[in-house]
């Protein structure tokens, strides 16, 4: 008769059963990472806050990991055109002539609107400039902080005699294009000298990568002036000007502000989205208000990559839309996501 060794057989069954769980589980995994599909894009800093928000809480919800590098507009353009990423960002549309030179058709679609503030160091809160008078800033035409063009927009404000710095973009910005463009339409001497784009023969000034060097050269600098979107000054805490817009208003960087500007804006907008909102009418429209593109190929190559673009951009436009606001980004208005819907079913 032959004896059965209980305890040891017993142990050979657990051993073989945590062995084909450990197996089954590893098999699991890999098929999941497998069937596993991420995106990559580069681009804007403008609406970089926003897009790491939603980069992470997509990724946590809904398993896509989106590698995202916040280079500057003009970077992200020339990846998409390359083909090294699965969507470019750009706060600067493209042009007629940046369109026909992509290797393929593009669509472009507004993300949200945000404003470019203008950030300053070494003066009390509460500065108020024109339009004007900040173009004459950037014309190193106005070289002091008690020049009396600023004097006579702040009654009662005691400037210091400190010259000024003045800081810009040294990369190709779209927030430099949202910037320039409201100059130009606020400037003759601007349009005519200067006029508009992501990057610009800058008369005067020193320059810094990204918005993040900009707040950082501002915020280092003792009379300093500069300009980022509204987050990367709350995040310095660095001052922001109010700006006289098109009605004579001072107006502040808000949510409603730049809400305002992309409402007062929607006619143009509905007939082309490319077109700019700065300088926009209405009395509570902040003037130096834009919209933040995303720039995807309407067909996509890789099927998987393409299914997984568009999941994204749907939750983007819906639910995406509603981290927006605090992070002062506006949300889309509803005839912006009506066309952004018309263009994503273009993409095949």
């Amino acid at each position: 008769m032959t004896t059965i060794n209980w305890k040891a057989a017993l142990r050979r069954a657990t051993l073989a059963t945590t062995f084909a769980a450990v197996t089954m589980g590893a098999t699991l995994s890999t098929t999941a990472t497998a069937k596993a599909v991420n995106l990559t894009g580069a681009g804007a800093t403008f609406p970089y806050p926003l897009y790491a928000k939603w980069f992470d809480i997509y990724g946590r919800t809904r398993g896509t990991r989106i590698n995202y590098q916040a280079i500057g507009s003009g970077g992200g353009i020339q990846q998409i055109k390359n083909g090294t990423v699965d969507f470019g960002a750009s706060d600067a549309p493209l042009t007629n002539a940046e369109l026909s030179g992509m290797p393929a058709p593009v669509v472009q679609i507004p993300t949200v609107a945000g404003g470019v503030a203008v950030i300053y160091n070494g003066l009390p809160r509460g500065l108020r400039l024109s339009g004007p008078v900040l173009a004459n800033i950037y014309l190193g035409q106005i070289t002091r902080w008690n020049d009396a063009q600023i004097a006579a927009l702040n009654p009662g404000m005691r400037l210091p005699s400190r010259a000024i710095t003045v800081v810009r973009r040294s990369d190709g910005s779209g927030t430099s294009y949202i910037f320039t463009n409201y100059l130009k339409s606020v400037s003759p001497a601007w349009a005519r000298q200067i006029g508009s784009g992501k990057t610009v023969a800058w008369p005067v000034g020193l320059g810094g990568k990204g918005s993040d060097g900009v707040a950082s050269n501002v915020q280092q600098t003792n009379g300093s002036i500069g300009y980022v979107e509204v987050n990367y000054a709350i995040n310095n805490r660095l001052p922001y000007a109010a700006l006289r817009n098109r009605a004579g208003n001072f107006v502040l960087p808000t949510v409603a502000s730049v809400t305002a500007a992309a409402s007062a804006s929607a006619s143009a907008i509905q007939r082309d989205v490319r077109t700019p909102i700065v300088n926009a009418p209405g009395a509570a429209s902040y003037p130096i208000s834009g919209f933040t593109f995303l720039i995807l190929y309407k067909n996509q190559t890789n099927k998987a990559k393409g299914q997984t673009l568009l999941k994204f951009m749907n939750w983007a436009m819906g639910p995406g839309q509603t981290y927006a606001k605090a992070l002062y980004y506006a949300p889309l208005p509803q005839s912006v996501k009506r066309i952004n819907a018309m263009k994503l079913r273009t993409i095949r």
